[in-house]
């Protein structure tokens, strides 16, 4: 079994429910289920099987009926859980490792915090209140990149006194202002915002973005592609589209694009959209400087066939469905180093597992100083399960991994300090 999202027992959801509480958004929307399953057949009945990227974006951001675009997916009563919204601590965490990183390269300021796919804004949240409580925020500013309507909403009410939508056409597309007196904008894709020094989070954003899969046949490697079912398309009680996985006859442009020649797994999977904003970021670090942390679950170089799907915290059929449940695959983070090696100038560390990671940072120190705070006994085991939930190995502890970027010009400083939460080996 492949690492999947974090399955939550009943009582990690009640420590969930009792730990954070939100704003939700009514928007009128598409209910037919079926809708974005009979975008997909029709798409495949005029230009044949598709890839497993382009289903992955039609399934998640289909304007009408996307997955990410009309709804909350988190918490108790959505379909995951991840760590900002399990506890504070957290999101502290976070912040405090940017601060201290941050002020080993001077505290330069103007001073932006960019968060890919924020979801709630918690962490952002979060991140912005330990800033203002080390007095940080001079000259800061928050810069979102988000594509979905409601969740930019329910971002804007998150980290807001005040907001507006500018314009939905505009590159910026919405606008606040924080209560630590701070501008917040959004955008809906990362080269949109503004180059200047920046403090770049992406937690479980990269997961979520379109793959190709390839399999290792006795002729070679094919590319696996979504067909419509045959047997479904025969039986006559059958009402709803069903689709089914083929592999592509021929050599397809991205095989021969992204195959490597020294590959010899069974099955492979790999994203060009990652690789495109892998890129991005390590060109902005290096033109402007800054740093950039990724949060994920994944592997280095070694994931085989991960694509899934999850509805209601259970791993569901991708196929079935489609639009209803949130699919994802694991981040390969040996690309990240690849493309970073490319762009030269920068410089790469981790993955680190993430029990590792918070508590290098002083996530348990955290964890005592607020345990002595609390007297309710409930209120100290939701505590203790939060902690246990992000650091246990058969939880978040080992499948979530974090890798950090830095300039090259960093790494005199960076070797007199380490990088705190990583292996101080530096390639």
């Amino acid at each position: 079994m492949y690492s999947v999202r974090f399955k939550p027992t009943n009582f990690a959801v009640q420590c969930f429910k009792n730990c954070r509480t939100y704003y939700t958004v009514k928007r009128k929307v598409v209910k037919d289920e079926n809708y974005v399953a009979r975008q997909i057949y029709q798409k495949i009945k005029v230009k044949g099987p598709m890839t497993v990227a382009d289903y992955m974006r039609e399934v998640l951001t289909n304007p009408m009926a996307g997955y990410y675009m009309h709804k909350d997916m988190f918490g108790e009563t959505g379909d995951f859980i991840t760590s900002p919204e399990v506890t504070q601590m957290f999101g502290e965490m976070v912040a405090v490792w940017l601060l201290n990183e941050w002020q080993k390269m001077g505290s330069p300021k103007p001073l932006q915090i960019v968060e890919l796919g924020p979801g709630r804004g918690t962490l952002s949240y979060d991140i912005v209140k330990v800033f203002s409580h080390f007095k940080a925020l001079h000259k800061a500013s928050l810069q979102l990149v988000e594509i979905s309507p409601v969740l930019s909403e329910l971002q804007a009410r998150r980290l807001c006194d005040k907001h507006t939508i500018v314009n939905e056409k505009m590159v910026v597309y919405r606008k606040g202002s924080s209560p630590h007196d701070i501008p917040v904008q959004w955008f809906r894709q990362l080269s949109d915002v503004p180059n200047a020094f920046t403090l770049l989070i992406a937690h479980e954003f990269f997961d979520a973005l379109p793959i190709h899969k390839f399999h290792k046949t006795y002729s070679g490697y094919k590319e696996v592609l979504i067909d419509i079912d045959p047997a479904a398309e025969k039986n006559p009680e059958n009402t709803e589209p069903k689709f089914r996985y083929v592999l592509s006859r021929n050599e397809t442009p991205m095989l021969k694009s992204l195959l490597k020649p020294n590959e010899t797994r069974d099955h492979f999977e790999a994203s060009p959209d990652c690789m495109l904003i892998y890129k991005q970021i390590c060109e902005r670090l290096k033109a402007t400087g800054g740093l950039a942390l990724i949060c994920d679950y994944g592997h280095y170089g070694t994931g085989t066939d991960t694509f899934r799907a999850f509805k209601k915290h259970k791993q569901v059929d991708p196929l079935v469905m489609p639009g209803t449940a949130d699919l994802t695959a694991d981040v390969d983070f040996k690309t990240i180093r690849e493309v970073a090696n490319k762009v030269e100038g920068i410089i790469t560390m981790g993955p680190a597992n993430q029990r590792d990671f918070l508590l290098k940072t002083g996530l348990e120190y955290r964890f005592k100083a607020l345990k002595e705070q609390v007297k309710d006994k409930k209120h100290l085991e939701n505590l203790t399960e939060c902690y246990k939930i992000l650091t246990d190995k058969d939880k978040m502890g080992e499948r979530f991994k974090f890798c950090a970027l830095f300039p090259e010009t960093m790494r005199k400083i960076l070797d007199k300090c380490p990088v705190v939460g990583f292996n101080q080996f530096i390639p």
